[in-house]
């Protein structure tokens, strides 16, 4: 059962592979067959012919011609049939290996999600025993008490990212867009990353008064997730990148790191729902592989454009051209 469940996916498409090349060759057969059968009536009408009589010709022409239609009648039907086959083979193929890989992701995605929340409840329970059966300084209490508000926004954001996911897919998130002040919300983030991780040096290149029309909630939750990725993929004491810039009525922001780089072949996959590449269980960065469908889904609702290159010499570039 356990070598089943780990290679399901491989045994599904060879027992699939397996139905469909017996169904081919059953078809095959069914064809063979058929001529054959065609060909001996043929041959046995031929034999039933007097060669004396004076429509001979006439009649092997004649059975000639109905041995040639049935031919061409078998080879047309076969020919339908295997379309057919193919053709609704590959639907359902696409079909069920779309769905194995759906339900390999979704326990992926709740192995991080438990990861994910454990982590917050933990440090939270921690901190407040401390503060219960100890007593501190002022400082030490702010200094949990601040931590601890840390990890509450941090599960927070989790809970937001997995609700607005769920309203997505469902249709039931009703967006009333206006005008935001894109460049103040910019800076109020960056400020609350830095103090979250007050060792990780941000640079940040912000132009003044850039505003948009959009919804400030999922604008929020773009900034939080583009930064908080940025965070995560990078390595220790390497500076991220911030830029928000406006030129010919358009607005460009860039989120840098120079952290580990992300493959060619997983540039476009890593924008889709609960894609992490690696393993949860050997996977260091945290994460539930919301966070960049969410950040392409809300560009797109801003009729915008969410792009990622490689950042020279180590690292990544999400762009979001609105």
């Amino acid at each position: 059962m356990k070598f089943f469940k780990k290679h399901q996916l491989a045994i599904v498409s060879i027992a699939y592979w397996f139905l469909l090349l017996y169904m081919i060759a059953a078809l095959l057969w069914w064809f063979i067959e058929l001529n054959n059968q065609n060909n001996a009536m043929a041959y046995y009408k031929l034999l039933e012919l007097k060669k004396d009589a004076p429509n001979f010709l006439d009649s092997v022409a004649k059975i000639q011609k109905e041995q040639h239609r049935k031919t061409i009648q078998y080879i047309s039907e076969g020919i339908t049939f295997l379309l057919l086959i193919l053709l609704v083979a590959g639907f359902v193929y696409r079909i069920v290996r779309k769905q194995l890989k759906a339900s390999k992701q979704q326990q992926n995605f709740m192995m991080a999600v438990t990861h994910e929340l454990k982590t917050p409840i933990a440090i939270t329970q921690l901190n407040l025993e401390t503060l219960q059966k100890h007593k501190l300084d002022n400082e030490t209490k702010q200094k949990l008490l601040t931590n601890t508000l840390q990890e509450a926004n941090r599960l927070n954001n989790l809970c937001n990212n997995i609700l607005f996911s769920a309203k997505l897919d469902e249709g039931k998130y009703h967006y009333h867009f206006q005008e935001v002040a894109l460049s103040n919300l910019l800076q109020k983030t960056i400020h609350n990353f830095s103090v979250r991780f007050p060792q990780k040096p941000f640079t940040s290149s912000i132009c003044e008064d850039v505003c948009i029309n959009g919804e400030e909630l999922l604008l929020q939750m773009l900034l939080n997730n583009l930064i908080e990725n940025a965070i995560k993929y990078s390595l220790k004491n390497t500076t991220v990148t911030i830029s928000l810039q406006q030129k010919n009525n358009k607005i460009l922001l860039s989120v840098a790191d120079e952290g580990i780089g992300i493959k060619h072949d997983e540039k476009k996959k890593v924008f889709e729902k609960f894609y992490r590449s690696g393993n949860e269980n050997t996977r260091n960065t945290k994460g539930t592989g919301l966070g960049l469908y969410l950040c392409h889904k809300i560009v797109k609702m801003h009729k915008g454009s969410i792009s990622l290159t490689d950042n020279k010499p180590c690292g990544s570039i999400f762009t979001v051209i609105f």
